[in-house]
């Protein structure tokens, strides 16, 4: 993953705005290619305290009432040519599964990597482009396009040659 910098700001004792964090997001998973940014238990969010939110086990999905804020690094889906469709699709499976998301691959026939979730989500391409799969229809995405993805099965399918670069902000929502 490319190099990030995370800030995080708060208050100290006295009420004054400070520096709580500067650096790498300390939570970087999936073989560095998922950074765990922040997250938040409830809404409204609580600014108060000075503990790392990033810090937590991973899951896909933003915690009931919460958010979670991250950027994910997509490969090219040509490192993965040489799989047959049965092993593209356990290797979905287990990705998923290992974000306690197993439930989410909803309808694959499209590809393995659709997935629903139970959230909005605020998606932004930063590098690289990337074709957005949907149940009907398709959309090609370059830098700082920007997707409202509302609870819809999807895949994120990488078919240059380089790396994308999504920033995303999910928050919880009702199921459908």
């Amino acid at each position: 993953m490319r190099k990030l910098r995370r800030v995080v700001t708060g208050h100290n004792e006295q009420g004054k705005s400070v520096v709580l964090f500067d650096g790498l997001p300390p939570k970087v998973t999936l073989g560095g290619r998922l950074a765990e940014v922040w997250y938040t238990d409830e809404t409204p969010a609580s600014d108060r305290g000075h503990a790392d939110a990033s810090l937590r086990s991973l899951q896909m999905e933003p915690p009931a009432r919460g958010s979670v804020f991250r950027c994910l690094e997509l490969d090219p889906e040509s490192q993965i040519a040489d799989l047959d469709a049965a092993a593209r699709a356990a290797l979905m499976r287990e990705t998923l599964a290992s974000l306690s998301a197993a439930h989410a691959a909803v309808d694959t026939t499209r590809h393995p990597g659709m997935h629903r979730t139970r959230s909005i989500d605020y998606v932004v391409v930063l590098a690289g482009k990337v074709r957005m799969l949907l149940d009907e229809g398709e959309v090609d995405l370059e830098p700082f396009d920007m997707v409202v993805q509302r609870g819809t099965n999807h895949a994120w399918v990488n078919r240059g040659t380089e790396p994308v670069l999504l920033l995303a902000v999910m928050i919880d929502a009702e199921r459908l």
